[in-house]
């Protein structure tokens, strides 16, 4: 018998998180943060990632879901893209690692068939509506994350919170 959509829910975490631009920590410092949380799931029993593969925290967050699924093939990678021609907006680094990462999704789901202001919003809600759990990289600082963040709790959806003001700052 094939799970419900509810079931399979209880499986699955969802990220979010700030662009490079708004954090005030090295790559590494998150990445580390986020291998931590993403393993903690995965003993939870979490294995489905959704990541909605902006640049920064979220095609960090696929590539560590993707390196651990290596390892463990019971992982699932899903990943969220807002709308067509998302990657034009990112520099060439972030759009090959982008573009890797959707070769490597086990599913990839275009959330809105054209930009528009709400199209991210409305890709951070598919997620979490989604989700059991999501894991947020978050500053403090009004926009997007907050947003989600706001909405995952709001839906009464776990959400752990790495908060910057704890990982070693950038120089």
């Amino acid at each position: 018998m094939a799970m419900t959509e509810q079931e399979k829910r209880q499986h699955r975490c969802c990220f979010t998180g700030h662009r490079p631009e708004k954090l005030q920590c090295s790559e590494a410092a998150y990445k580390m943060a986020l291998e931590g949380e993403i393993s903690r799931a995965v003993d939870d029993g979490f294995c489905t990632f959704i990541s909605g593969v902006a640049w920064g925290v979220d095609i960090v967050a696929a590539e560590i879901v993707l390196q651990y699924r290596a390892a463990n093939p019971a992982l699932h990678l899903i990943c969220a893209v807002p709308h067509p021609g998302f990657e034009k907006r990112m520099s060439e680094s972030w759009r090959k690692r982008y573009l890797a990462v959707l070769e490597n999704a086990d599913i990839v789901r275009t959330i809105s068939q054209m930009q528009s202001r709400s199209c991210y919003q409305t890709r951070n809600i598919w997620m979490i509506d989604r989700s059991a759990r999501v894991i947020a990289i978050y500053n403090g600082k009004p926009g997007g994350t907050r947003n989600t963040i706001e909405y995952a709790k709001q839906a009464g959806v776990e959400t752990v919170i790495i908060d910057l003001r704890f990982l070693p700052q950038q120089k």
